[in-house]
């Protein structure tokens, strides 16, 4: 099938193409910056770091609440199809209809400003709130569970109308000197370390285990760095040092 505007109708996947996804775009979205495949149209594409006036720079104000995320997200505004894609993922669309969503922020493509973007208190996700349609990628076919669960991390995608997760350890997991010696040196797998989910609501879990991009999650990590301790510090140098060693080790 050759590309052209006729074939793409609506807000929807490329016909046969899960990897890629058609925007009609006649008002503005929030696009993460490096989604943009390509467009039909005449469109323009404003940093939230600079340059906004008027309309726009209200709508900024108003509805993104992730000051740690400003530089990865620009406004698209104009007409025509603008179709995006995330290396290879697959890419689905959410309608929120006055809801409360958190996401991996490295799964978030994009988001109608009806909602309203803010930083979760968990590392590496955001939180939409509002009515608005929302695009994320994810490494392979998205299934949708019910609480209470546990969740491996590297495959929860997010959660929706229920409350955050809390970390859950199994100790019994580790029973063997190799499986000891590992967890010293900061190494979990999912079946040692999982999200404990608890009371009404929805999962989003991808097929996979593999994280997209984990650039996020050390960004939380450095905005916190500023009210750590010199002990603090020296104990976090140890800890990524030992990380480090018992990857290279894998």
């Amino acid at each position: 099938m050759i590309l052209n505007p006729s074939v793409l109708n609506g807000d929807d996947n490329l016909p046969d193409n899960s990897y890629a996804y058609n925007i009609d775009l006649n008002s503005p979205w929030f696009i993460r910056k490096g989604a943009m495949i390509a467009y039909y149209g005449q469109m323009e594409f404003r940093p939230l770091t600079h340059g906004l006036q008027g309309g726009v720079l209200h709508m900024v104000s108003q509805q993104f609440s992730a000051p740690l995320y400003m530089g990865d997200y620009a406004v698209a505004e104009g007409f025509g199809k603008l179709i995006i894609g995330d290396r290879g993922y697959d890419i689905n669309s959410y309608d929120l209809e006055d809801g409360n969503l958190t996401i991996r922020a490295a799964n978030l493509l994009a988001f109608q400003p009806g909602l309203s973007l803010n930083q979760s208190i968990v590392p590496g996700f955001l939180t939409l709130i509002g009515t608005g349609k929302f695009l994320a990628s994810s490494n392979g076919p998205v299934m949708f569970a019910e609480p209470p669960l546990r969740v491996d991390p590297e495959a929860l995608v997010g959660w929706a109308d229920c409350p955050s997760p809390s970390h859950h350890y199994d100790q019994g997991w580790i029973t063997s000197f190799l499986a000891a010696g590992a967890a010293r040196f900061g190494i979990n797998s999912g079946e040692e370390r999982q999200f404990d989910f608890t009371g009404a609501g929805t999962v989003l879990i991808q097929s996979s285990e593999k994280i997209l991009d984990d650039s996020f999650v050390v960004r939380t990590i450095e905005g916190q760095l500023h009210g750590l301790s010199a002990v603090g510090l020296q104990r976090l140098n140890s800890v990524i040092t030992s990380q480090m060693g018992g990857q290279q080790r894998y």
